[in-house]
């Protein structure tokens, strides 16, 4: 066999091996009334093996909101916090994972902030204290958030045995929870998932909530 046809006949073959080997894993998550549930953070552990990785994210700062409500990412993301909306913000946090400030801006600040601790990071903004966001930083190799329709898919997963963790900032104490374990077997798996989470405040009240951010801070750092 050519030398060249027989290199690419290798690479082929490990290129459709490997593709062929991978699982993934559809999950479904609800509050106890049934009710699709966005924003549940889902971590595994599980085969060895090395998942994507993702050293930059952003979480933007939209008609006064932060955009995702809910971030997750891996340990030593750098994440960036651009300013979208036509006034300025400043961002901050307090958690015990990752203590920051980013004075009143707008637009984008020029350097991007360094999660290098696992936890729950609350985010809050001096000016307007209703503005809530939240960054889950995980060590775990595979995970993903819920969206608006309480779905999430992750893909490229090595067929095996999993441990699940699952979080939400509705928790009763916002803390992390084991989700079980199961087998994501080669075709791939459906999961369904039921998240105890208390009723949600209103996004932006017609009265500021100084303590929102402190009630939510409270919850993330009481270990």
């Amino acid at each position: 066999m050519n030398p060249v046809v027989s290199l690419l006949w290798v690479a082929a073959t490990v290129l459709f091996g490997s593709a062929a080997s991978a699982a993934s894993l559809t999950a479904e998550f609800f509050d106890p009334q049934g009710k699709p549930l966005g924003d549940a953070v889902l971590t595994l552990q599980g085969p060895s093996g090395k998942a994507d990785l993702a050293p930059k994210a952003d979480m933007d700062q939209r008609d006064q909101r932060f955009a995702p409500h809910v971030l997750a990412v891996r340990t030593g993301t750098q994440i960036s916090f651009p300013n979208s909306d036509n006034i300025r913000h400043q961002v901050y946090s307090f958690s015990p994972a990752k203590r920051f400030e980013l004075r009143l801006y707008g637009g984008t600040p020029s350097d991007p902030v360094l999660f290098d601790k696992p936890g729950v990071v609350v985010l809050g903004c001096n000016i307007h204290d209703w503005m809530l966001g939240y960054v889950y930083v995980t060590d775990d190799p595979w995970f993903g958030v819920s969206s608006d329709r309480g779905t999430l898919t992750l893909s490229q997963l090595p067929p095996g045995h999993y441990k699940a963790t699952l979080w939400h900032p509705q928790a009763p104490d916002m803390q992390p929870v084991s989700a079980g374990e199961f087998d994501i077997p080669p075709g791939g798996l459906r999961q369904r998932f039921t998240v105890a989470v208390q009723p949600k405040p209103d996004d932006m009240p017609a009265e500021p909530a100084p303590s929102a951010f402190g009630d939510a801070f409270h919850k993330a750092a009481h270990e």
